[in-house]
């Protein structure tokens, strides 16, 4: 069994695979004050529910964008594993080539889901996360990850319109129906909502233009089937894609 971990600013994902098949997944909220033992007996209940144990796992892929946490999950490994585990950065063995200016800045959580990407959708692809940032990635037909672009994520701008302002209420994040909105919660929801449907159409256009072929569109992450449900320029949504990377990077390095 592969235990995959993906930590991200707000949520940690959590899964386990049998034979390159996810058997079970869970989302967590981020604490960047964790212990390793807190993490370990974490890693223990949500195993139990499958009615596994530590020995039952033979390999663990990480995924982390909280620098702080990667050793904690890697001392963690280590005591209560038994096991090295493969912490993703540009410098393992991938599936991509990563083309950037400076490979070393490209965040794991952008590299596992580019190496999904290829593997599972093939190439090219426009990969777009949406997550405490959205994030868009691109994949060019000779798997080259040619680099993306960076927004504040739709969370991250809904708390942030709601903690810097006095007025305005914080808002359930909905697709309003209509961009005139007839009241302050129905105009922050278009403003928020419709507008990054807007970023979205406007950032995958741009991509588009600029790689060749025709590139699939694939969105992940908490929000994404808000999104793409009004979006139709987004082919596939994959909740799980960046834990399949997780997969697909462990296997590649084993």
């Amino acid at each position: 069994m592969l235990l995959v971990i993906d930590v991200g600013n707000t949520h940690t994902a959590i899964g386990v695979f049998a034979d390159d098949k996810i058997s079970g997944h869970w989302r967590i909220s981020t604490n960047f004050k964790k212990t390793e033992d807190e993490f370990a007996m974490l890693c223990k209940s949500l195993l139990a529910e499958k009615g596994l144990g530590y020995n039952d796992i033979k390999g663990i892929a990480i995924s982390c964008v909280v620098p702080p946490l990667v050793w904690i999950l890697v001392k963690m490994s280590k005591v209560y594993f038994n096991l090295q585990p493969i912490v993703v950065n540009s410098d393992i063995k991938l599936n991509i080539n990563i083309k950037t200016d400076y490979p070393e800045e490209v965040g794991a959580d952008r590299i596992v889901n580019a190496v999904a990407a290829s593997s599972i959708y093939k190439v090219p692809s426009i990969i777009i996360d949406y997550g405490t940032a959205t994030t868009f990635c691109a994949l060019d037909k000779d798997k080259n990850y040619l680099g993306g672009a960076i927004a504040p994520g739709i969370e991250l701008s809904s708390n942030a319109l709601f903690e810097r302002t006095a007025k305005l209420p914080e808002v359930e994040l909905i697709n309003p129906g209509h961009a005139i909105g007839k009241n302050t919660i129905q105009a922050i929801q278009s403003g928020i909502v419709l507008g990054h449907l807007g970023l979205t159409r406007e950032l995958v256009g741009r991509f588009k233009e600029e790689l060749k072929g025709k590139p699939k569109v694939i969105a992940t992450g908490g929000l994404a089937e808000l999104i793409a449900s009004s979006c139709p320029i987004i082919d596939k949504v994959d909740p799980l894609l960046t834990l399949r990377g997780l997969s697909i990077v462990y296997n590649l390095n084993s």
